[in-house]
Order: structure tokens, then sequence, then C-alpha cells
């Protein structure tokens, strides 16, 4: 799957949306993320998403590697799926030349099939990490920045930039990507959905934020002021699902327990031990993973992501919890996606 030909689907010329899987690198270590990218491809999924932290949201989750190294090692395993962050934070754990660097390289070793999900950070990997940390307006603004010195690094001129927060001098990157490389932003309240339609090439929310008109007109109104119709851009949507019954569900959602309030209370919080410990305090353990769809029959599936299509997601990021990720995989491989991709159910 091209990225480039995958946003240029969203335009209304679209025959079906984009199906990816979520590579959890919170809850798996690189060389299993490995092969469960190779067996999403085989499956038939278009597309991976990897999560770029330096701490797990929650400590039972048992893992942080490296994404980028996870994303070159992959790409040598399969042909043709897309592939990117979702979302790196190009703000105090990583300088945005040094983003730039990184996916223009990996724009180098796979052309086509290269996408940088970027977001304002959270405390957990943020703070953890260095130390480092702002209020919503500071890191918003530090985003807005960083992605104008990300494209501008990526033009391949030799670049003195001055900006608020960043700085370059006589900085070049030699090695650019031969094709574009699509620039998502991820966003949940209305500024930061403004941002991603005016910074953006398309947005990253969740499930239970696509579908809000007030979000979605944020999102647009961005988008005019930059001049761009948000019609246009592709919307990338996470979807977490059980393959199973509601004790499945009740055995993993104590991984995801924080969600729900995420960005309303653990944002700020650098511990993933204390997001673990104020989450199971907080939210009830159904509430967790009351907007997921949780079965055994294809349908139930089937319908929620058709739900999502037809809510104006143009790609869909299935992450499941569970221990048996291949489990996934083939369920979707076999009785999901071929659904999905039945003409009735491509209009939109």
């Amino acid at each position: 799957m091209s990225t480039t030909s995958a946003a240029q689907k969203a335009t209304g010329n679209a025959q079906r949306a984009q199906i990816g899987f979520v590579l959890s690198h919170e809850q798996f270590p690189a060389p299993e993320l490995i092969r469960l990218g190779a067996a999403a491809e085989a499956a038939g999924f278009d597309m991976i998403s990897s999560s770029d932290h330096f701490q797990p949201w929650q400590d039972n989750e048992g893992h942080a590697c490296f994404t980028w190294m996870t994303l070159a090692a992959l790409g040598q395993q399969t042909q043709r799926l897309g592939m990117g962050t979702m979302v790196t934070c190009p703000t105090f754990r990583y300088h945005p030349s040094i983003v730039a660097q990184a996916f223009a390289s990996l724009g180098v070793l796979y052309p086509g099939r290269v996408f940088l999900g970027l977001g304002a950070g959270e405390a957990v990997n943020e703070m953890a990490a260095t130390g480092q940390w702002g209020d919503y307006a500071e890191r918003s603004a530090r985003l807005a920045e960083a992605v104008d010195l990300i494209r501008e690094l990526w033009s391949g001129e030799r670049l003195d930039y001055h900006g608020r927060y960043y700085q370059t001098t006589q900085a070049r990157l030699y090695d650019t990507p031969t094709q574009p490389i699509p620039i998502y932003i991820a966003a949940s309240g209305p500024k930061s959905m403004r941002l991603a339609g005016e910074k953006g090439d398309g947005l990253i929310t969740d499930s239970k934020r696509a579908t809000q008109q007030e979000l979605r007109n944020a999102f647009a109104e961005g988008a005019r002021a930059a001049g761009k119709d948000a019609r246009t851009m592709p919307v990338l949507v996470e979807q977490m699902v059980i393959v199973g019954d509601k004790a499945e569900a009740e055995k993993y959602a104590p991984l995801w327990r924080f969600q729900p309030k995420s960005w309303d209370l653990y944002v700020g919080d650098p511990n993933p031990l204390s997001i673990q410990q104020r989450a199971e305090r907080d939210i009830p353990l159904e509430q967790s993973y009351g907007d997921w769809p949780v079965s055994n029959d294809p349908e139930t599936h089937v319908q929620a992501l058709q739900k999502l299509i037809e809510g104006g997601a143009t790609h869909i990021l299935v992450h499941s919890p569970q221990a048996d990720q291949q489990k996934v995989i083939r369920f979707y491989g076999e009785q999901v996606l071929p659904k999905l991709r039945q003409p009735a159910m491509s209009a939109r």
C-alpha cells in the first residue's frame, strides 16, 4: 500500500477505506512486532501504525522499544505495507531536525510506503525522558513550528532556521524522500483539530472523536485557513477491538484502562505506575472497553468499522490488546476485510 496513493483515495474517488493494524510497542517487544507486521501484510491489511513511546502509558503493559528501528526492520520483511507512527512527538524528546532526518531515511528505504504521525506529546514520554514539559499552549506552538521545520528540511535546501523554539545553522538533509511523506497530526479537542487541519496533510484521532461534528468542523476550519479542503484530507482512526467475548475483554482491558481519560487526566503524569494506579481508581473496567466491538461474530466488527467509514474515516487502524495477535490478524484477514471490501460496503 502506498501512502501517497492512499492519500489520493481520500479525495472522494476512493473505492474503499484503508484498513491497518496497530503494532503496539507498549505491549510487545520489537521482534514480535516485526513478525506481526509481516503477518498483517500477508492477511491483507493495507498498513500498520506503531506507537512511538519512551515508556508505556501503564506499567503493566510492559514494553517500549524504539519504534523507528522497528519500522526500518519491518520494511525489510514486507513488500507493500504502508507504515508510520501514531504518533511521534517532535518537540521535547526529539528535535524536529532529527525527526526529519529519520523519516527522510525511511522514505529513501521504502518510497511511497511511509507516513509520519505527529502529536503534542505526553509527559510519560517527553517529561520522563528529558525533564522538559509545557502547558498545552506551548506544546501546540512547538508542534506547529516543528512541522514547518521538518517540511523545510525535506526540501533538501540548506537551512538557517530561527524559530521561537528551534534553530538550525546551515542544516541540510543530503538524502531526502523520493516520494512525498504525508504528515498526519493527532488531535482530540477543538484547538488541536484546527492545528491538524492547518498544518497537517490529514488527521489522526480516535473512534469516539472521529464522528463528533464540532471537532470535525474545527478540523475543517483549520484546513480552510491554510487553503485546503478537509473533505480531501485523510482521517486516520484507531479502533480498539476484541475478537472474543466479554471475559476476553475484561482480561485485557486492564492494560488499557487509562484510555477513556488519557487526555483529560493523565497526559501530564510522567509515571506509568502512577497512571495505572490512578486509572484503576478512576475508571470502571467496563468503561475502559465500552466502545470496543467485542465479539467472535465478524459482522459485529464489520459494522463497527463500517460506521467509522460512513462517519468519514479514510484509514482505520485496528488495535487489539489481546495476547494472541495472530488470532486477531487471521480473523480479520479471513472474515472481516473481505466483507469490508465488497462493492456494497465501499460506497460512502
